[in-house]
């Protein structure tokens, strides 16, 4: 296994090893002791039931950089997967309660520690504001925004329960308020 991590995730600093790394630190925040699982709709499920949905970015990337990235974050609207069935929703939505946006903050190779958790600022929303902001693309300074200021590691647990309101039971999307009726 070790000689498969090497070979394949031995880089944080790519895209989707970093959203991987990403999502550990939040279930780790949060108690979460399921395991990733690839296809489900949301990216981890809290002790209490919030369904939380991970974005990463950051200023690093593996390969050459003429200037550093600027961050985004990709949000949108997706199908719920039903794993139990094999099948997905009948229509898209924002399926998570909340949306926790971590930014890796490090600015030179030298400094990156992926597993630093000071190099991380996390941004928290609630399934409404990502709704109304309806756009594919956050920048930093939209979520920054929206969120209001990034929660350290330690906080984030606290700012997880704070944003997610009243936990609703999962109802999948469908395509229009009339769907299945």
């Amino acid at each position: 296994m070790i000689d498969f991590w090497r070979f394949a995730m031995s880089d944080l600093r790519t895209n989707n090893v970093r959203g991987y790394l990403a999502e550990f630190l939040v279930a780790r925040a949060v108690g979460s002791t399921g395991r990733r699982v690839e296809w489900d709709s949301w990216d981890v499920t809290a002790p209490n039931g919030t369904r939380i949905e991970v974005k990463s970015s950051g200023y690093l990337q593996a390969w050459a950089q003429a200037k550093l990235s600027t961050p985004t974050f990709r949000v949108a609207t997706a199908y719920a997967w039903d794993a139990e069935t094999a099948t997905y929703s009948a229509g898209q939505g924002f399926n998570a309660h909340v949306y926790v946006f971590c930014l890796h903050t490090a600015r030179t190779h030298e400094e990156y520690d992926p597993l630093d958790v000071a190099q991380w600022q996390f941004y928290i929303a609630p399934r409404e504001v990502v709704e109304a902001r309806a756009g594919s693309q956050m920048s930093l300074s939209t979520l920054e925004r929206l969120c209001g200021q990034a929660v350290s590691y330690d906080a984030l647990p606290a700012a997880i329960r704070g944003a997610r309101g009243p936990l609703q039971p999962f109802r999948p999307p469908q395509d229009s308020p009339d769907a299945g009726t």
